[in-house]
């Protein structure tokens, strides 16, 4: 699979920069508002890292305005990316493992489009994804690096990864496209109206991401005031000027955890890694219509994954942060 139009000309990204509106303004909105900053066919990044800090709520936003076309990169991609090609919205996922989690195994919704040939599930190592975005943030078509040099993964990956002679060492050495998203979409603990970010726990590839991006989207647990994200600028890690839109969701991981806010709701995920085993087509077209398309609202998914277990997961993960 060819990375060509997943590599943006610096010139472009140059330009596109110096466009960029840099003022200080509120850009509060609703899941609703936010998805009109995506348009079909867009390469859109997701923060966090698997089960970790997964922006589920603009993702259920994005598959009830049935957006299409989209190309879907994540560092490790998880129960989102199923749902994501299940619903139709993506057709292309570009990751380093694709799976719901180790004790469920390798995805049956990922195998079902890929070995039917109804997507295209691009592979690069973890090390690959972080250096593709790092590329990226820094302006630079690609990132010369030694990884997957000694693995078949380069070789699956066709023209996607090519290497060259150092001309200094005339050593081989491997070059990782960058990646520049149309959109990122990123959870976060808190940040301010204007989009100042701050994270607790591991950053990922969050930083780079929203960096690289052409436009950023954040959600957060809860939206503060300036003063207070002043008070702790060390914590600030996403700055301002890269967000186009702020939206506060509570519990906007779900059923996915973040970090010191509250942990994964393994019993939902147990259910659906059952119905996907039993039948992944079916199986989730039953999950995201109950899920997804009946809820009028994401207070209304909530409320379907049970209050019982959005208290239970709240308590295991105070806990972890408190010990």
């Amino acid at each position: 699979m060819s990375t060509d139009a997943l590599v943006t000309p610096y010139r472009q990204l140059r330009e596109e920069t110096l466009t960029r509106d840099r003022g200080l303004r509120e850009k509060v909105m609703s899941l609703e508002e936010a998805t009109r900053f995506v348009n079909d066919g867009d390469h859109v990044a997701l923060g966090g890292c698997h089960l970790s800090r997964t922006p589920s709520a603009m993702l259920w936003a994005l598959i009830r305005a049935r957006r299409q076309n989209l190309t879907v990169s994540r560092s490790i991609a998880s129960t989102e990316t199923d749902l994501l090609l299940a619903s139709g919205v993506s057709r292309h996922v570009v990751t380093s493992w694709f799976s719901q989690g180790l004790i469920w195994g390798v995805s049956k919704v990922m195998r079902h489009h890929v070995e039917n040939k109804l997507a295209v599930f691009d592979e690069w190592s973890h090390m690959s994804m972080g250096l593709r975005y790092r590329a990226g943030a820094m302006g630079i078509p690609f990132m010369p690096s030694r990884t997957m040099l000694g693995s078949d993964v380069g070789k699956r990956l066709g023209e996607g990864f090519k290497s060259m002679t150092c001309p200094f060492t005339n050593e081989d050495v491997g070059l990782l496209p960058a990646l520049n998203p149309d959109v990122a979409l990123i959870h976060v603990q808190r940040c301010d109206p204007y989009g100042n970010a701050q994270l607790d726990g591991l950053q990922f590839m969050d930083l780079d991401i929203a960096m690289a991006a052409k436009r950023v989207i954040l959600t957060t647990e809860r939206i503060v005031s300036n003063e207070q994200i002043r008070r702790a600028p060390d914590h600030t890690r996403i700055p301002f000027f890269t967000v186009e839109a702020v939206v506060e969701a509570p519990i906007g991981c779900a059923p996915h955890e973040c970090y010191g806010v509250y942990e994964p709701f393994f019993s939902h995920l147990d259910d659906y890694a059952a119905l996907t085993t039993k039948d992944p087509v079916q199986g989730t077209q039953g999950y995201l219509e109950r899920y997804y398309y009946e809820p009028k609202s994401w207070s209304d998914y909530l409320s379907r994954l049970g209050m019982d277990a959005v208290l239970d997961a709240c308590r295991r993960g105070r806990k972890v942060h408190n010990d």
